[in-house]
């Protein structure tokens, strides 16, 4: 059976990313997806925070079906000419189809585009899918596009448009365990370098089957950090997380950063917090 290809970045595998994808299944059930290994965006010196690590976009990627995914680095094939980087995908994977979003491009200068993969198709023997926009209230879905949602705190929004949950990930280090002593006990983490900030907050938040919440911050109560953290408290758990490698889901955005007059308010207010979060 000859194989489908899709081409693209596809940071979050957003709803409009599964249309490209699941467009290549029209062809063929031996799909082939190839993308990078980081963003281009680094390549040309720009700022690369993306919605997903590249190790969950792929694992979303492939619970769509797809047989395998080809991370190239994007460097070693910067300067390759448009017409070499299609001939090459042709000699390599000799594909009955052939699919991208409508704003895809690749080769030097930019100038593999959806015109230039429609025109060389009858030659190279493959069809072209070129899928449209995919809007949202008249605009195009877009990995920017739940970026800046996420960027706003509008979580929720962000989570329908990526059709799963934001994910953060981290190994639990050791803090300063106010929490424990106030009764919140929490797993705390880096927040991930590469992944796109939410506001400063508290987070109705969900490890493994446990409800949680998570305080994203400098913690300006208590004023123990120099750097912010997220603090994650589980609730009916029990155990050691420490050294351990913990991934959560972002539900909701339950209030901004805010600085007590006392412990004994922060304590409340948790309190309050919590029971906003059980109701998620």
């Amino acid at each position: 059976m000859k194989k489908s290809l899709v081409l693209g970045f596809f940071d979050g595998v957003h709803k409009a990313h599964r249309m490209v994808i699941q467009s290549a299944f029209e062809c063929s059930d031996d799909v082939t997806l190839i993308t990078f290994k980081e963003s281009p965006a680094v390549y040309f010196g720009k700022k690369a925070e993306c919605i997903l690590s590249r190790e969950n976009s792929v694992k979303k990627i492939e619970k769509l079906g797809v047989k395998e995914v080809v991370e190239l680095n994007f460097p070693e094939i910067a300067s390759v000419t448009a017409e070499d980087y299609l001939k090459n995908l042709i000699g390599t994977y000799n594909p009955i189809s052939i699919s991208t979003g409508f704003n895809h491009t690749f080769g030097k200068d930019k100038k593999g585009n959806p015109e230039f993969l429609e025109k060389y198709q009858k030659e190279y023997d493959y069809k072209y899918i070129c899928v449209p926009p995919v809007k949202e209230n008249g605009s195009p879905i877009s990995s920017t596009l739940i970026r800046n949602l996420l960027i706003k705190g509008e979580i929720e929004e962000a989570n329908r448009l990526l059709e799963s949950n934001f994910v953060l990930e981290g190994t639990v280090i050791h803090g300063a365990k106010l929490g424990r002593t106030m009764g919140f006990p929490t797993a705390n983490i880096k927040y991930p370098e590469d992944i796109v900030k939410i506001p400063f907050g508290v987070y109705g938040v969900k490890w493994q089957e446990h409800t949680a919440i998570m305080n994203w911050g400098m913690k300006p109560t208590v004023n123990n950090t120099t750097e912010p953290v997220a603090e994650i408290h589980i609730l009916n758990f029990d155990g050691d997380l420490y050294g351990k490698n913990i991934s959560v889901e972002v539900l909701k955005q339950i209030r901004g950063e805010k600085k007590f007059g006392s412990l004994d308010e922060l304590k409340a207010q948790i309190k309050e917090d919590i029971k906003q979060c059980s109701e998620l």
